[in-house]
């Protein structure tokens, strides 16, 4: 198996791991952390349900993975689905400074984050401390899993899409009495929701859709 091929393999398993937190994890987006040696997997983590952890903050994938890693991490390599964290909201150590103090060889990453806690300056610290940076990589199997963080990052307002059932959604959208559609979504927006779905052929995905404020 070459190089590329032990790369991807670990950042779909990151990958996976998201997916499988989508909707459990609002406000924050759904990440997946990878630590590998080669074709070895040393650790792996996911983004923490809300409130768990110490003093209930959640806890972050790339934290955890390296608790479980320890020191085998040291020389190791990350696979984030999304850029690290340069700082934390609850003013824990960010995600940037827990692999530079790990000691991790390298750091790839799927997807960037444009929020004011990223937003490129956790790369360039890595950078800084000599960490090799590889971004960008499977960017495309990774964006579905932000397309509803980016859109409340950059409108205020969440992701509503069509569906069957809500597994993997924040949670359904619906009107308050009296409410428009443009106030729900900004009660959502304000509230920390990023994806939201309608059941697929009911009144408000033809209401939204008629507003062209689907997906």
């Amino acid at each position: 198996m070459s190089a590329q091929e032990i790369d991807h393999r670990h950042m779909r398993r990151a990958i996976a791991l998201a997916r499988e937190r989508l909707g459990a994890t609002w406000p924050n987006p759904a990440v997946g952390c990878v630590i590998a040696r080669g074709g070895d997997v040393l650790a792996q983590a996911a983004t923490g349900p809300g409130g768990v952890g110490s003093a209930g903050h959640r806890l972050h994938a790339e934290e955890q993975a390296l608790t479980d890693a320890g020191g085998e991490a040291r020389g190791a390599t990350a696979y984030v689905t999304l850029e690290p964290c340069a700082q934390r909201s609850s003013g824990r150590a960010s995600c940037t400074d827990r692999l530079i103090a790990a000691g991790v060889a390298r750091v790839a990453v799927a997807c960037k984050d444009p929020s004011e806690l990223a937003s490129g300056r956790g790369l360039e610290r890595l950078r800084a401390a000599e960490v090799l940076v590889q971004a960008d990589m499977l960017t495309d199997e990774a964006a579905g899993l932000y397309a509803g963080y980016w859109r409340r990052l950059a409108t205020g307002r969440p992701l509503v899409e069509p569906a069957d059932n809500g597994l993997g959604f924040d949670a359904p959208f619906s009107l308050a009495h009296e409410e428009s559609l443009i106030q729900a979504l900004d009660r959502f927006g304000e509230a920390g929701y990023t994806r939201l779905w309608v059941e697929r052929g009911g009144t408000l995905e033809l209401m939204l859709r008629n507003e062209k404020l689907l997906n």
